[in-house]
């Protein structure tokens, strides 16, 4: 028996990663967790033993941003024509 068909819906998750010389930021989130990650990020870029600035902040955000409304996209049905 399928996954769906026993009743088990699959999570997804979401990630984002920046790169900054030897440094990496990776963030895995699901949908639920948007705002967490977005109070996350803000506290990393104010903490300055970090390499993350307000500017890699923004952009990520904005990263996260666009990927619920592309997971809202995948979510809403096709409209019936007929």
């Amino acid at each position: 028996m399928r996954n769906r068909e026993a009743g088990f819906v699959p999570r997804e998750f979401n990630i984002l990663a920046l790169i900054k010389g030897e440094e990496r930021y990776v963030f895995i989130y699901d949908d639920d967790s948007r705002a967490e990650l977005i109070d996350a990020l803000r506290d990393q870029a104010a903490d300055p033993g970090l390499t993350l600035t307000w500017f890699d902040a923004a952009v990520l955000t904005e990263k996260a941003r666009e990927q619920a409304i592309a997971n809202l996209a995948k979510e809403k049905p096709a409209r019936n024509r007929i």
